[in-house]
């Protein structure tokens, strides 16, 4: 089966950073029917290729990817450090109050319900995410937001937009039937990521046009 090609917004002989559509895996699932994924059509072209970290599924957006081990794991140490910055562009359902702010809400996994997570203060792992709102459509009833995750959990953004009263759009997982109804796809978009180069340790700042 032919696959339109990868949108490729980076690329040099240390890494790729690749724009993955909306409901495609980052990496294979169980079973046959999960296999085409991200990483496999990368490798098709990148024999070396190899996923420093994920998005899930329905959401779209830059993905950084290693064509060297060396690479690998000097671009896994910055994410560990917490020294990748990232900004999601989001649309939530309903007006968000404040210009600006914060969700800091510990997340485990839902496991009865998997692949949900929920929040959970005994056991959960700390999370983080910070918040701008861009735009209000006082007529349509949603805000457009930019995310900023300082940590990098499970469903993090999906989730704590959800406690905060916010569920983005089109989240099949997280949002009820008007939610989820409201966007094609779920309406969250992996738009800029900043690093430093694994090789050079140049800093790198790539962006995307938002797709919403």
């Amino acid at each position: 089966m032919t696959h339109p090609p990868l949108a490729i917004v980076y690329a040099d002989s240390q890494l790729l950073v690749v724009d993955k559509p909306s409901g495609l895996l980052t990496v294979p699932g169980k079973g046959p029917d999960k296999q085409d994924c991200l990483i496999n059509r990368v490798l098709a072209d990148y024999p070396n290729a190899r996923i420093v970290h994920r998005l899930d599924q329905p959401t779209s957006g830059l993905v950084l990817i290693a064509l060297s081990y060396p690479a690998q794991r000097a671009l896994s140490m910055q994410f560990q450090a917490r020294t990748v910055d990232k900004t999601y562009l989001a649309v939530v359902d309903g007006l968000v109050a404040e210009d600006q702010g914060s969700v800091e809400l510990p997340l485990i996994c839902d496991w009865p319900n998997r692949p949900r997570q929920k929040v959970d203060h005994e056991h959960g792992k700390a999370a983080l995410t910070h918040y701008r709102v861009l735009e209000r459509d006082h007529e349509a009833l949603c805000t457009r937001v930019a995310l900023s995750p300082v940590t990098g959990r499970s469903h993090q953004l999906r989730v704590h937009m959800l406690a905060l009263g916010h569920p983005i759009l089109g989240d099949q997982l997280y949002g009820d039937a008007r939610q989820q109804a409201a966007g094609e796809r779920l309406l969250l978009q992996a738009r800029t990521i900043g690093f430093a180069h694994p090789a050079t340790g140049d800093r790198l700042d790539l962006a995307l046009s938002p797709a919403f």
